[in-house]
């Protein structure tokens, strides 16, 4: 069996030796330039209640297994929300932080958390990753360890182990082989085709122009820009959090560069708003702000200028991030995310569990109901089939299988 330790953080272990248990594949946000950043800027400290703790697993000498790890001392950008288990806790006299999560701050991102070295045996150090995880929370006296956001075979590692799984749903926008816009356009229902033109030619008619800019090709000056892009829409909204300062937009230029792609909306020369999206293996939507409060320009900025590039890469997937249920009504299907979880108190864990089985049956529902009212005017059997599979419990990985 493999040795575990705790570091104090991604950015104390070589990037060649973080990457390669991140792999090639998958989720950007996993990579130790945006993990390595986030703890540099001092965003992901534990000032701000994100301790970072990666739990590695060595054998021989080397690392071949490892989980972003946090010591969290609330429950803020998460994004899978569990202040109402928090208050249960404190009517019951447990202490719920601090916590423990494995996951990538700020960032509702499906992606690996039981990292493992390429061609290993995946499956038995998922197991033991889930069991050290357990029997961490337990020896150190913590209320429970929390899994955000993690793949099928993960949760069925960490089912196994006693975590609880939770449903939930994102709306994602999925890329068939599209050959333009239009051909996206006629995707779509008839009502939902002309509202999406609508709302580009009202854009368009306000003298407004948008455009997207990825690695190399972004301006210099249009990187120094971003975080006043960023702080804008957390100035203007009651729920807005700052968790980012510019010294991780800087770090962002420096170190992932290559991953940044910019939809950016402008009235001759002057910036009016702006999205920074992360691309890899699909296209990510992270931030977003508008210096002018123009109709539409969400929409533009937003979704229709991300469709655009991933129709021009050839990106197969969108995620503009979580929540909006209109994104739905612009061809961005519900999609099933999961997370898992331990609470160490038998009586919390035990009422946390009756209540994400409620929750599991009615996201199901939503999530068919709303691939039954897809904004797209074709049937896909497939992609229902597919769905269904997602919605139901997880196959574990087979030996030395890579995901």
């Amino acid at each position: 069996m493999p040795e575990f330790e705790l570091l104090d953080g991604v950015a104390a272990l070589p990037r060649a030796t973080w990457d390669a248990l991140a792999g090639d594949a998958g989720s950007p946000f996993l990579e130790w330039a945006w993990l390595a950043s986030l703890e540099e800027s001092g965003a992901a400290r534990p000032e701000t209640g994100w301790a970072p703790r990666p739990l590695v697993a060595r054998q021989d000498g080397r690392i071949v297994a490892a989980c972003p790890l946090y010591a969290k001392g609330h429950s803020e950008g998460e994004f899978v929300f569990d202040w109402g288990w928090a208050d249960a806790a404190a009517r019951a006299g447990i202490e719920y932080y601090p916590k423990l999560l494995a996951g990538v701050p700020f960032t509702p991102v499906t992606g690996g958390r039981l990292l493992t070295e390429p061609g290993a045996d995946r499956p038995r150090l998922l197991r033991a990753l889930a069991e050290a995880l357990r029997e961490l929370c337990l020896a150190n006296e913590l209320s429970g360890v929390h899994v955000n956001f993690c793949l099928d075979d993960e949760r069925a590692a960490l089912e196994a182990a006693g975590f609880l799984p939770r449903l939930g749903f994102q709306y994602h926008w999925t890329n068939p082989g599209y050959r333009d816009f239009d051909d996206y356009l006629d995707s779509l229902r008839s009502k939902r085709r002309n509202q999406v033109r609508r709302e580009r030619r009202e854009l368009e008619a306000q003298d407004v122009r948008v455009e997207s800019f990825a690695g190399r090709d972004i301006p210099e000056a249009l990187l120094a820009r971003m975080f006043e892009i960023y702080l804008v829409t957390v100035q203007q909204h009651s729920w807005g959090r700052q968790y980012l300062n510019p010294r991780f937009f800087e770090l962002l230029a420096e170190r992932f560069r290559e991953r940044l792609c910019f939809a950016v909306a402008r009235r001759g020369e002057e910036l009016v708003a702006g999205a920074v999206n992360v691309q890899k293996d699909a296209l990510y939507g992270r931030y977003w702000g508008a210096l002018e409060p123009l109709r539409h320009l969400h929409f533009n900025v937003c979704y229709y200028a991300g469709i655009e590039h991933c129709i021009r890469a050839g990106l197969a997937r969108f995620e503009p991030g979580a929540g909006g249920e209109y994104k739905q009504l612009r061809g961005f299907d519900a999609t099933p995310t999961w997370s898992c979880h331990f609470l160490a108190d038998p009586r919390l864990h035990e009422a946390v569990g009756r209540y994400l089985a409620q929750e599991r049956a009615e996201a199901g529902r939503t999530i068919e109901w709303f691939a039954e009212h897809t904004a797209h005017r074709r049937d896909d059997g497939a992609r229902l089939e597919a769905l269904r599979r997602r919605l139901s419990p997880p196959r574990a990985a087979t030996p030395g299988a890579r995901t």
